[in-house]
């Protein structure tokens, strides 16, 4: 391709830009004195932080895409339809509201960060001009799911481990929460909004921010679903 150079006259100095290669950038001084001129030449390398290329990706960056599309799913899959069941059938209320308050920050805020990892990788072998329908929606997928996962890591899921904590504390002065399941005992934990309006008020914005995030957790799951089936269609050979 032909380089591409611009030139700025100023106070006598002629000023020359030139565009070799995509990731260089090649400037060219040049100063006129009684007729005599000096020529100089400076390089500068320019390196950006993710460029788009539209080479084969190497083996390091379909493995690595492999193993955070994988992560994150088995993740989902394991915290949302396995943990939760098994835990709330033999863990008292208070007992299992305390190892999901700490469980849940870790599991949303490594499943944002591996939704951030497969689009950066993806969108670094898709540049934008060569991208084809399928491609394009791929890349919509990821960053909807990049949004979806930040958003439930910094605010859904947070508010709800700290409005949890907050009601089991009014609980335990009511010498309630040592039932096993969430399900059980529902007369008393009734009664117990009637009578406090704090704890009503609490309840009400768990049950809101709650059902905020599980809805955020399901669109990941859908999201990372299609990422592997577009992955499996897109393989030749197992």
């Amino acid at each position: 391709m032909q380089n591409t150079r611009n030139a700025i006259c100023h106070l006598g100095h002629v000023v020359t830009l030139s565009h070799a290669q995509p990731s260089k950038l090649l400037l060219s001084v040049t100063r006129k004195e009684n007729g005599t001129g000096g020529y100089s030449t400076y390089e500068i390398v320019w390196c950006p932080l993710i460029m788009s290329t539209d080479q084969e990706p190497p083996l390091s960056a379909k493995l690595f895409h492999l193993i955070f599309l994988s992560t994150f799913w088995g993740m989902q899959i394991w915290v949302t339809f396995i943990s939760g069941f098994i835990m709330d059938s033999h863990l008292n209320r208070h007992t299992y509201g305390f190892i999901q308050s700490r469980l849940f920050p870790f599991y949303l805020h490594v499943g944002s960060a591996c939704a951030f990892f497969n689009l950066a990788i993806f969108a670094m072998y898709h540049p934008n001009d060569l991208l084809d329908d399928k491609e394009a929606f791929q890349i919509f997928v990821f960053f909807v799911c990049v949004t979806v996962a930040a958003v439930n890591a910094q605010w859904f899921g947070q508010l709800t481990s700290e409005i949890m904590a907050d009601m089991h504390m009014i609980e335990q002065a009511c010498g309630l929460g040592q039932d096993i399941g969430l399900s059980s005992n529902r007369e008393a934990y009734s009664k117990l909004c009637d009578k406090d309006p704090k704890y009503k008020q609490l309840s009400k914005r768990l049950w809101l921010y709650h059902l905020l995030s599980s809805l955020c957790n399901l669109c990941c799951i859908v999201c990372n679903g299609y990422s592997l089936y577009y992955l499996a269609e897109n393989l030749t050979t197992l």
